[in-house]
């Protein structure tokens, strides 16, 4: 069971009260009564992920009694976008930050955060919704990069990149059927890069918003890279390309 891990009604209210960090509440699915209303006034508002599962799975995280709610505090401080893009500007530095677009799985996440983190990304930004939590097994597979990289979630990716690009930023997306290829694309000015679920890609409606996409080039058969192996070659192709200027 993850330390991080607190469980119960009283317990849960309790840390929603105390203004920590939280990662995402697990709810039992068909939670009713007084209990679940006063729940769902104290989440009103708040930027907090909640998932409704059965409570087999709740049961499983527990080992024990979860009076059908449980919550995990998150190991991580998260960034406001804006924030984080004002401040390196203020810096004199070139934004360079990666948004996972649809990235679930744990050890993905993390090793995306020490690949971003050894090649000189600034900040990741991900989605409150459909993104992989970050757990003990995240911080591991990040091999303690995590404790040195700024972390940002926000509601709508869409959105944010719009903000991006008010601020400055390119859009490039990692597209396999793209015509351009990865060393074609300028990462000296400042720029943003969107990687997607292994299976579906970047979505369509952030495609829409790129301002160029681009493939890594393949000789083998195999149809694709692990999105955290595509984010490590991409991310080293920026960082020889800020160091050579």
């Amino acid at each position: 069971m993850d330390s991080n891990l607190v469980i119960g009604r009283n317990a849960v209210m309790e840390l929603l009260s105390s203004g920590k960090e939280i990662e995402k509440i697990f709810i039992q699915t068909g939670l009713r009564g007084d209990f679940e209303k006063e729940l769902r006034k104290e989440l009103k508002g708040r930027d907090i992920p909640v998932q409704y599962v059965p409570t087999q799975k709740l049961g499983k995280m527990t080992r024990g009694n979860h009076q059908g709610i449980i919550a995990m505090i998150s190991l991580v401080a998260y960034q406001s976008t804006l924030d984080v893009i004002t401040l390196l500007y203020e810096q004199g530095k070139t934004p360079l930050v990666v948004i996972l677009d649809g990235v679930t799985d744990v050890r993905n996440f993390g090793a995306i955060v020490r690949s971003a983190e050894i090649f000189g990304v600034h900040a990741i930004i991900c989605p409150i919704k459909n993104s992989a939590i970050i757990n003990e097994i995240t911080v591991k597979a990040s091999a303690g990069a995590l404790a040195h990289m700024t972390i940002c979630r926000e509601k709508s990716i869409a959105n944010t990149i719009e903000l991006l690009q008010s601020m400055g930023l390119a859009i490039y997306a990692a597209e396999h059927h793209s015509e351009k290829t990865v060393d074609q694309i300028d990462f000296t000015i400042p720029c943003a890069l969107v990687m997607g679920d292994e299976g579906e890609g970047v979505s369509a409606h952030v495609l829409k918003q790129t301002t160029e996409r681009f493939k890594i080039n393949q000789v083998g058969k195999t149809e694709s890279l692990n999105v955290s192996v595509a984010a490590g070659v991409v991310l080293y192709e920026a960082c020889k390309s800020r160091l050579t200027i």
